[in-house]
């Protein structure tokens, strides 16, 4: 006799369950949030309006970097990076919940989920790899000032990119290879996005090195970027402080440079510390928790353009001199 539920597939023969894997084309249901009766409709207007003020805020930020000439520095150059990253992790993840929100849709097919997987995880990982960047960059200017356009030269800005971005694309892929020897047994995802961790949670058997290598990248690749950041502030603070004794202005400028760099870096952190932080009150509400796994991917994407256009002058003065200029014209 057979016997079948959302989670896995069992076969029952003389009291021996035999769990059979699942066999493509595999569809995942995702579990996604308790929209109650009536409120479909809001949910849907407030994650339209987070993806609005995005795509607006971070397209703002790129084509300025791109039009304004005067913003082709390594510094602008990093931020439109950091700025397509955000637009990465936010596309693959808001029209999902705007669907999910209007129509009830939850179903996601297995190639869709694995993207979905590796951009959100990607974007992750990115952010925090073109920060590190940002931080080498904020850590030549302030304590290597007369050398700073002899050492960070066009080659060595795009190697800096190039190093983040494919270091973050070879952490996720290395971690997500591991999915194509694995069977599945179940197709409800028991989360609001797809990911690893989530995917992983429906093998067949036991997942214990996927686990261990997991955990033991995401360990040694955020705390070794970590230490990069930490050095770096704390040379630049050293160095604003021994040359700061006779001129303020040399701290008032170290701190107009490295504010925004270090605010987008904190918020990034304290994002993703709270879903660590989540998982420690199983009492709390399972929609406050799914809402609180997705603070990261909705609050520094949507933040980051108006810290960066309120902290840096030169960026905030192009982007009021661009829509000072289409307003003329109109």
């Amino acid at each position: 006799m057979y016997m079948c539920n959302h989670n896995t597939k069992l076969l029952l023969m003389e009291n021996i369950t035999v769990v059979v894997p699942l066999k493509q084309p595999i569809t995942f249901v995702l579990e996604g949030f308790y929209v109650p009766p009536g409120y479909g409709s809001l949910l849907f207007f407030l994650a339209l309006l987070d993806f609005v003020v995005v795509l607006l805020g971070n397209g703002t930020v790129m084509l300025i970097i791109i039009i304004d000439r005067s913003l082709h520095r390594p510094m602008f150059v990093m931020v439109w990076n950091l700025a397509l990253c955000d637009l990465l992790g936010v596309i693959a993840v808001l029209p999902r919940f705007m669907i999910h929100f209007l129509t009830g849709q939850r179903r996601i097919a297995y190639g869709h989920a694995i993207a979905q997987a590796f951009c959100v995880h990607t974007y992750g990982a990115a952010t925090q790899t073109i920060l590190c960047a940002m931080a080498y960059d904020r850590y030549i200017a302030v304590c290597e000032p007369l050398r700073y356009h002899s050492i960070m030269t066009t080659a060595r800005l795009i190697f800096s990119l190039v190093l983040a971005w494919v270091t973050a694309v070879m952490w996720i892929g290395s971690v997500l290879i591991f999915h194509i020897d694995i069977p599945l047994c179940g197709h409800f995802i028991q989360h609001v996005y797809c990911s690893n961790r989530a995917i992983l949670n429906l093998a067949c058997g036991p997942t214990t090195v996927n686990n261990i290598y997991g955990l033991a990248m995401s360990w040694f690749m955020s705390s070794s970027i970590f230490i990069v950041i930490g050095f770096s502030y704390i040379k630049i603070l050293q160095a604003s402080v021994t040359k700061g004794k006779g001129d303020s202005s040399i701290r008032s400028k170290a701190f107009q440079t490295c504010a925004s760099h270090l605010v987008v870096y904190v918020l990034f952190e304290i994002s993703t510390t709270i879903i660590i932080l989540s998982h420690r009150f199983p009492s709390m509400s399972q929609n406050i928790k799914k809402f609180l796994s997705i603070l990261f991917i909705i609050i520094p994407p949507a933040v980051n353009p108006i810290v960066y256009g309120l902290v840096s002058t030169e960026l905030r003065k192009s982007i009021i001199k661009l829509f000072t200029l289409k307003s003329r014209k109109i």
